[in-house]
């Protein structure tokens, strides 16, 4: 089993900057690829960005892309997210999960074990 925590989120105005963290526990953390995702009021939750178990790879949505950055440090179980020049319309729940499965790293069927999730609200 693997325990997710997610911090980092606020209020911030339109071009400002914030850093999510997930922290994972579980001694395998480096063994598995990870993904945020997010789900905005009245929308359901989409795929934002993933990164393979070394790091070596990532991956972005078409929408976050050039903006956001997903980076992880195997040494402090950790995730991030860098996001910047935020837009009103990145307001949502934010959520980090660990992909156990085989499948797209934007699908969020390979994706077992979740996070509670922590708000982001970008003012106009």
């Amino acid at each position: 089993q693997v325990q997710l925590v997610e911090s980092g989120g606020g209020l911030v105005q339109a071009g400002g900057s914030l850093r999510l963290s997930c922290a994972a526990s579980g001694r395998t953390f480096s063994s598995y690829a990870m993904g945020w995702f997010r789900q905005a009021p009245g929308k359901e939750r989409e795929f934002v960005a993933a990164i393979t178990a070394s790091g070596g790879s990532t991956y972005y949505a078409d929408s976050v892309k050039g903006r956001f950055t997903i980076s992880r440090d195997n040494a402090k179980n950790t995730v991030y997210l860098q996001m910047n020049s935020l837009k009103p319309e990145d307001t949502a729940v934010y959520y980090c999960a660990v992909k156990y499965l085989i499948g797209s790293y934007s699908s969020q069927s390979v994706y077992p074990y979740w996070g509670q999730g922590t708000q982001v609200t970008v003012s106009s």
